[in-house]
């Protein structure tokens, strides 16, 4: 969804108020809505559900415009994430988030930067849909849990409850080790021209023991149908898939999600995002997405913030 193309005026010929609360919010809404989907498609449809509520609200009412807003975009993407569940189980293969191309300051924002990494939106896939809204309204967001017990239409205890059950369940499974921004250059660096070459030992040099592999070809496009693990396996799947590739191979290093990947061409077209995320300087994680219906938001940055 873009934003309204014609914004209702105010007399003065400026946007109303309605109209300038949701602009100015909409990076925000698009934001949570991505991190409780992980398809950005869906985050849209979800944003002009919300807009098209938000218009029928009486503002004389609302105290808060953004917490309201988020509060609308957390009810409607809750009921489009069940909608997704069902979606899923008939994909055929991984399932990945829908890659988003990001500016270099979202790196900077350590914890955003984090909330939607392709590990971490694989975590947050792992939570029931309402831990999945109360971690990221809570942990990313910084929502008080009187508000976002509105959002989820939940007392407060019950939200207290649910966060500390999503806590634990994410920290059990988020990164174990911090790479410094050095380390990761260095060692993306090397997975670079790794990759580029195809040797084994280049790649077994970069590569943690139990590195994993996740490729998203949604049925479309060729990919590991599983997860493939550890190092061995992983350097020779990447060695083999150059021999087969049968086509002139580059690789542009960019950030997806708020963290280091390689745009992948194939005759000069894109072929797909590989997203790498780092554990104590080695990579311990490889996203491929190929599926063409998620490549729309690689060639264009989407603003994402808190």
């Amino acid at each position: 969804m873009s934003e309204p193309a014609e914004p209702p005026a105010a007399g003065d010929g400026r946007p109303d108020a309605a109209t300038e609360a949701f602009i100015a919010h909409r990076n925000l809404l698009f934001t949570v809505a991505y991190e409780l989907l992980g398809s950005a498609a869906d985050a849209e449809d979800v944003l002009q559900e919300t807009w098209l509520r938000w218009t029928t609200v009486d503002l004389a009412t609302v105290r808060d415009p953004r917490a309201y807003l988020v509060r609308i975009t957390t009810r409607q993407a809750l009921t489009r994430l069940r909608t997704l569940g069902r979606r899923k189980e008939t994909y055929v293969g991984s399932w990945l988030p829908e890659p988003l191309l990001t500016s270099p300051d979202v790196a900077e924002d350590v914890e955003l930067a984090e909330s939607v990494s392709m590990a971490m939106m694989l975590v947050l896939e792992t939570l029931t849909p309402l831990e999945r809204a109360v971690f990221v309204l809570r942990e990313v967001f910084a929502f008080d849990y009187d508000e976002i017990a509105k959002a989820v239409e939940k007392n407060p205890a019950a939200v207290r409850q649910i966060a500390h059950r999503a806590r634990a369940h994410v920290a059990a499974r988020r990164p174990r080790g911090a790479t410094s921004p050095d380390e990761t250059r260095d060692a993306f660096e090397a997975f670079q021209r790794a990759v580029e070459t195809g040797d084994v030992q280049s790649l077994l040099d970069v590569l943690a023991p139990d590195v994993v592999v996740v490729g998203d070809g949604g049925g479309v496009k060729q990919a590991v149908l599983k997860p493939v693990v550890g190092a061995d396996k992983v350097a020779r799947l990447f060695a083999a898939g150059l021999t087969r590739v049968g086509a002139v191979m580059t690789v542009e290093p960019v950030q997806i999600n708020g963290g280091p990947a390689l745009l992948v061409r194939l005759d000069g077209e894109i072929d797909g995002v590989l997203a790498v995320r780092f554990d104590d300087g080695l990579v311990s994680g490889c996203y491929y997405v190929r599926n063409p219906e998620k490549l729309s938001r690689v060639r264009q940055e989407t603003p994402v913030t808190r």
